[in-house]
């Protein structure tokens, strides 16, 4: 089996020693090339044509994310950013990076275990995988907003999964949703601290109000709610004859908390046929049942197609299972959403 050539570019030693060792005890990879700077980096990406490269965005010289924007448009590449807790993450991905790692603390051993023998190797993996073109796509996308079209019945709500490349992904579709849009509720494979900073910038760039979903928060026509990243588990209830979610501490369904699973089988329960739900980009199977019982109770449902996917991992697997009513490109996800709703 052919190897994954991975470029590590990374100034500290001692962690650069650490990536190194831990991703060739991974048998499908092998470090090709190190480097200390983005100069460096250059000249390696040219000399050995890695599959992959993990970008520090801390570097002496150059930030990774300048980088970054200088690297893609002349040798696109998947990138996996390695980064502190910090908003500069999105802008990596808006330049181009197929996904990110949160830079473990070198004094919780068990963490940085994790990082260096699963998190960090599967990232890799997956980002592998990626189709280049279509992150370019999801980043550089100018949609044509969709009118709204007046009210709609407080009893509908809005569901959508998304995890490698979804960042953008979730980004382009509520970009087009107007005041008018029933409550959604998004889980986005995210770690803890990050989906805060996530909502906040989209709540920037969006007409609709978004934040990280607190446990009691009511499911509110105009407002999305992105479930926390951590270990809790997100899930929608009825009280009162009105949507609120669920946040409890809870164990990795399909190996992630918060999950999709969780989240569209909880409104699958609640809301019935009058949920849409929507499945994007990412690696993985995470939700296709969920989706599917959601279908099974009279919830429409969509799934982004292959050609604009990132990873076609989930939506392809919910599509296979059939738990996808509707397959769409990324660009027409918004306005398909409306005209459901419109029935």
């Amino acid at each position: 089996m052919k190897k994954i050539r991975v470029l590590v570019v990374e100034d500290s030693l001692v962690f650069r020693q650490l990536l190194v060792k831990n991703l060739n005890n991974d048998p499908s990879l092998e470090v090709v090339a190190v480097a200390g700077d983005p100069f460096e980096a250059r000249d390696l990406i040219i000399k050995h044509k890695p599959d992959v490269m993990t970008l520090d965005i801390e570097l002496p010289r150059m930030s990774g994310l300048e980088f970054l924007r200088k690297l893609m448009p002349q040798y696109p590449m998947p990138v996996i950013v390695i980064s502190s807790l910090s908003d500069k993450v999105f802008d990596a991905l808006h330049a181009g990076a197929v996904d990110f790692v949160a830079k473990p603390q070198a004094t919780d051993r068990k963490q940085l275990e994790y990082f260096l023998t699963n998190e960090l190797p599967l990232k890799v993996k997956i980002a592998s995988t990626a189709s280049l073109a279509n992150i370019k796509k999801s980043a550089s996308a100018n949609l044509v907003a969709t009118q709204p079209n007046g009210s709609f019945s407080s009893d509908k709500i809005i569901a959508i999964g998304a995890s490698t490349g979804g960042t953008e992904a979730i980004a382009s579709v509520i970009q087009d949703f107007g005041m008018d849009i029933p409550g959604v509720v998004i889980v986005q494979h995210m770690p803890p601290g990050f989906t805060d900073m996530y909502a906040k910038r989209l709540n920037e760039r969006c007409k609709v109000n978004v934040r990280e979903a607190k446990n009691g928060d009511r499911v509110e026509p105009g407002l999305v709610l992105i479930a926390p990243g951590g270990d809790e588990q997100m899930r929608v209830i009825k009280v009162g004859g009105h949507y609120q979610v669920e946040i409890k501490k809870g164990e990795k369904v399909n190996g992630h908390c918060p999950s999709v699973e969780v989240l569209f089988d909880s409104v699958a329960k609640v809301a019935g046929n009058h949920a849409i739900g929507i499945i994007l980009t990412g690696m993985g199977g995470d939700g296709a049942k969920g989706l599917l019982n959601m279908r099974n109770a009279g919830a429409e449902t969509i799934g982004q197609d292959e050609s604009t996917c990132v990873v076609y991992g989930m939506p392809k697997v919910a599509y296979e299972v059939g738990a996808v009513k509707y397959q769409e490109k990324l660009e027409n996800i918004a306005r398909k959403t409306y005209a459901l709703l419109k029935r």
